[in-house]
């Protein structure tokens, strides 16, 4: 197959490739460690309005990679985004709002999430994408040796907290279903690049000295300036890869009356923060 023909979508994150369509993400062999590679490169890859389908969506994401599955749908592979109080997790979703790393409160995070667009809203409903290798590359050579024995402790009940002010009992006894995770600041990756691991799951330094909340709020606000973030907006048919091990991401704001629906699949991590 020839080469693939790309384009940055901003200057710190994300790529779009112009030249492939379904035929070509089902049949192309060097397509998918191309992906990979552009994931290493620039974090996030978009194919634009491609329609690709759910079975196709499945069938190439499977070459990244062994997929997590979501029971409680009617394709296991695929997880739907939406607020349809049918959905079994839309209960999670407000706090998608915030930045995140999908997967942090689990041991291994998970390595890729793959998006498609099936429904979007008029207004609002972006996502956006900051680099965490970015992050930690603009540090101070004096910041990067003090935090290197910095550790976090990130619990369920932080972010969900952000999304619900005054959290009823039975939330607060779900939320303390997730056991806390407690990761380095800087994530030492084994291709040896390093980033930043912060996010709404961030509670507080290990030890909970009284720079706590100030540092990681000051680490992700210097981490997603809008000249560091690229914020995709989305038409039905975009599909969107993101590296989760390198970026943090969010939902910017829409009217959850409106209906939005997304359609995600997940690679599974392959290593743990460490």
């Amino acid at each position: 197959m020839p080469a693939i023909t790309t384009k940055k979508l901003s200057e710190k994150v994300g790529v779009e490739v112009l030249d492939v369509d379904v035929a070509r993400l089902l049949d192309d062999e060097d397509l998918p460690g191309a992906v990979l590679d552009l994931l290493e490169q620039r974090g996030v890859v978009l194919f634009r309005q491609l329609h690709a389908g759910d079975e196709a969506q499945v069938a190439f994401s499977r070459k990244l990679g062994e997929l997590v599955q979501f029971p409680n749908y009617p394709n296991p592979n695929v997880m739907e985004i939406s607020f349809d109080p049918a959905n079994p997790n839309a209960k999670y979703f407000p706090s998608n709002d915030y930045w995140h790393i999908d997967g942090a409160m689990d041991e291994v995070p998970a390595k890729i999430s793959i998006m498609s667009a099936h429904v979007v809203t008029p207004v609002g409903g972006e996502t956006a994408f900051a680099s965490t290798y970015a992050a930690y590359d603009d540090l101070t050579d004096a910041e990067k040796q003090e935090f290197e024995d910095i550790r976090v402790v990130h619990r369920m009940e932080r972010i969900q907290r952000l999304a619900y002010l005054d959290p009823t009992p039975e939330q607060l006894a779900d939320w303390a279903r997730w056991v806390d995770r407690e990761h380095p600041l800087v994530w030492t990756h084994e291709t040896g690049r390093k980033s930043l691991v912060f996010g709404a799951t961030a509670s507080h330094l290990a030890g909970d000295d009284n720079r706590s909340r100030d540092l990681l709020d000051e680490l992700e606000a210097r981490a997603t300036t809008s000249d560091r973030v690229l914020q995709h907006t989305w038409a039905i048919g975009d599909l969107v890869f993101w590296d989760n091990t390198g970026l943090v991401h969010r939902a910017c704001d829409f009217d959850k009356s409106e209906p939005r629906r997304m359609h995600r699949s997940t690679v599974f991590g392959t290593e743990s923060i460490k």
